[in-house]
């Protein structure tokens, strides 16, 4: 059986020390029984010294027997049946001849009782608690042939002994069992909590992932985006456009800037590049003037949560990718960020072919937009259709404008 603080169970290293703190204890409640046994035996009036000495010798090897073969077999998990049979049977043989002899040993069943049901099936344990409890007094009764008082009261010690013996024996069998069911249960809650723990920590690595996926898409990937069209329009101008051409040149040159401000940005793990020592307006107008289009502000611009500012910055840049990418560098587009009470409202509306929000698209633009703005308690969108031009509204709460006292 598993013991209660079983080094196996899940009390570890500390279990381990409490267990053997507690058996140190049993190792002293075993010498102090043996030792006032001996006492009596040999303190008592009857019988003469030869037989009180002849039932002190038959104590003697029971402690040597206990220290090399009793104690380690309690500590085993669980005792080996035939090794306690045989360990129980070599200290009873000693101990029935010394009681018979002697009444006073039979203190020594404080001692053997609790060893039995710590070591035997309770059917085996039943039957040695019934045999050190009654033999004794039978084998002493036949040899002394005392007086029947006597008798009497002995055999009543013993069947009241036997019933105590039994009655402790089965609620301490009880306990262990219950203590075997509680290690168990706390192995089992340990390995779920590992479980979780590593489960909790793969999320966590998935979800950063994805964060630095959504960033990377939203930052670096639009900016080379915008870079590799920026490189087609100077292509396409440099031989009769040069103006239009250097000032695409130069355009190109705000953006490596940009991208690599976002990209040390990103590795600092910091606030965005357009948003650095700026309001969400300047970004956004900044941006717009990046992408040719016009931004419309209304309501009053205040301060907020990084949180809100960086989804509104992120699902603007990605709309307007969008804008350049499906509908086309000819396409009007437009800005519009309302500053409402409770809410932040961006919208980008571009006039180009649009598609169908139903379809199957892939990217992972939308997809990581939407992600965003889940993440602040947003919401996303997307109103289009063929040849009706595509609109992206982006919702987001923010805390109300503190009320001047």
């Amino acid at each position: 059986m598993r013991r209660p603080g079983d080094a196996s169970s899940a009390g570890g290293g500390e279990g381990a020390y409490s267990w053997d703190r507690s058996f140190r204890l049993w190792d002293t409640y075993f010498a102090l029984i043996w030792l006032a046994t001996l006492v009596f035996v040999l303190g008592t009036g009857h019988p003469g010294w030869p037989v009180r000495l002849t039932a002190a010798a038959l104590l003697v090897p029971q402690v040597p027997l206990f220290v090399r073969v009793g104690r380690p077999l309690l500590r085993q998990d669980p005792p080996d049946a035939r090794e306690a049979l045989t360990y129980l049977g070599a200290m009873v043989a000693l101990f029935l001849p010394s009681a018979i002899l002697v009444g006073e040993t039979r203190l020594m069943t404080f001692a053997l009782v609790p060893q039995c049901f710590m070591t035997l099936r309770m059917r085996w344990a039943l039957g040695a608690v019934a045999v050190i409890n009654l033999v004794p007094v039978l084998g002493w009764a036949l040899l002394w042939w005392p007086s029947d008082q006597d008798v009497f009261f002995n055999g009543l010690l013993a069947v009241v002994t036997l019933v105590f013996s039994v009655a402790v024996g089965s609620y301490v069998i009880r306990i262990i069992e219950q203590s075997q069911e509680r290690a168990a249960l706390i192995a089992e809650l340990d390995t779920s909590r590992h479980e979780v723990s590593r489960l909790s920590a793969a999320h966590g690595a998935l979800a950063e992932r994805e964060r630095m996926a959504r960033e990377i898409h939203d930052t670096l990937a639009q900016g080379f985006t915008s870079l590799l069209m920026l490189v087609q329009a100077v292509e396409a101008e440099l031989d009769h456009d040069l103006v239009r051409a250097r000032r695409h040149l130069a355009l190109m040159d705000e953006t490596a800037r940009l991208n690599l401000a976002e990209a040390r940005a990103l590795v600092a793990d910091g606030t965005p590049a357009d948003l650095d020592g700026s309001s969400l307006p300047d970004a956004l107008g900044r941006l717009a003037a990046r992408h040719t289009a016009e931004l419309d502000v209304t309501g009053p611009v205040r301060p907020l949560p990084a949180g809100p500012e960086v989804v509104a910055l992120r699902a603007c840049q990605e709309a307007l990718t969008n804008c350049r990418k499906h509908a086309g560098s000819s396409a009007a587009v437009s800005i519009g960020l309302d500053y409402d009470e409770d809410a932040l409202t961006l919208s980008v509306r571009d006039d180009g072919q649009g598609f169908d929000p139903g379809a199957a698209h892939g990217g992972y633009g939308l997809a990581g937009l939407r992600a965003r703005a889940t993440e602040v308690g947003g919401t996303v969108r997307v109103h289009s259709a063929p040849g009706g031009g595509t609109t992206v509204t982006v919702r987001l709460p923010v805390p109300p404008p503190r009320s001047c006292s």
